[in-house]
């Protein structure tokens, strides 16, 4: 039976499929990074995890991975295969591509960076299927964003499009590790909704779940925290739309999981706010915490769609 391995590498953890070209998941496993043991050690776990998967496909569909698609934070060179860099794995001009090419036999391996390819699953095959244009932003520790185009996600000249996380909504605002002061992410993200849930509460433990309930209970602190972040998120939706004028948002992350708590006032937002631009469809994400792993294996059958369109070329 003809598949691809697909992983999808995190901060802490990784999860792995062995997937057919219709999308189907024929195998699942997960295991953790193992940051802890530092970047090494974390490339090594990759390799490891990958033959593993591809000795289980051998064993149990007949035949050996066709190809492999891996999905890795940070700054990702998916031309040349190399994780440039990832700070929560302390890894720096990883050749991973080659490194797993060797460790499998010469098999054909094609690397993404995370988000966008969440969002290419997202767009192929979730929320915006069908869809020609999209825009799909999670919403976790950071907010990031993938440009979705007749079913592909842009890159950008430089591996960096879709930074959405990074426009400035509140200019002075807090410091971003980025160097900017005010970006999105330092008031939308989950995580910047649990910061600031946890201060307003008295609660360090707080985190963005306990708001989004709170707020469903009608807490006016809560209410207050929850719409800050929802007017920030809409500033940073309006200026990307602005600019992409994108079909379909399909929101996705730790905060969407809040469901109509957070759909229903960012609605209202976005639409507040549009004056001439065109208000797209704001929905939330489809495949939940399997989109990296689909979107790697979108990564290794367009690959070998490729190949095999070369090879066939006079």
């Amino acid at each position: 039976m003809r598949h691809v391995i697909a992983l999808d590498v995190g901060g802490t953890g990784m999860k792995a499929a062995l997937a057919r070209v219709s999308g189907e998941l024929l195998h699942q496993a997960r295991r953790p990074t193992g940051r802890e043991r530092g970047p090494e050690a974390v490339v090594e776990g990759i390799l490891d995890f990958a033959a593993e998967l591809r000795a289980y496909g051998e064993q149990h569909f007949g035949e050996p991975a066709a190809a492999v698609g891996v999905a890795v934070p940070g700054i990702v060179d998916e031309e040349q295969g190399i994780a440039t860099y990832a700070a929560n794995l302390g890894w720096r001009d990883v050749p991973l591509r080659q490194l797993l090419t060797e460790r499998l036999g010469g098999l054909p391996v094609a690397l993404g960076h995370d988000v966008r390819t969440g969002g290419l699953a997202e767009g192929r095959i979730g929320a915006g299927k069908g869809t020609d244009r999209f825009l799909f932003v999670p919403l976790g520790t950071g907010i990031a964003g993938a440009i979705g185009i007749d079913g592909r996600v842009e890159a950008g000249a430089h591996g960096f499009a879709g930074e959405i996380g990074h426009i400035v909504v509140r200019p002075g605002g807090p410091a971003c590790p980025c160097g900017q002061h005010g970006c999105l992410e330092r008031f939308a993200s989950a995580a910047a909704v649990s910061e600031a849930w946890a201060t307003a509460c008295g609660d360090p433990e707080a985190d963005a779940a306990d708001c989004a309930k709170a707020v469903a209970s009608g807490d006016p602190n809560a209410v207050r925290v929850w719409q800050e972040a929802v007017d920030a998120l809409a500033d940073g939706l309006v200026t990307a739309l602005t600019l992409l004028d994108p079909r379909i948002l399909i929101i996705g992350g730790g905060l969407a999981e809040a469901g109509e708590v957070l759909f229903t006032p960012l609605r209202d937002a976005v639409r507040r706010r549009v004056t001439f631009q065109r208000l797209p469809s704001i929905v939330p994400a489809a495949l939940g915490d399997t989109a990296g792993c689909l979107g790697a294996g979108l990564l290794a059958w367009d690959l070998l769609d490729r190949t095999d369109r070369t090879e066939v070329t006079p």
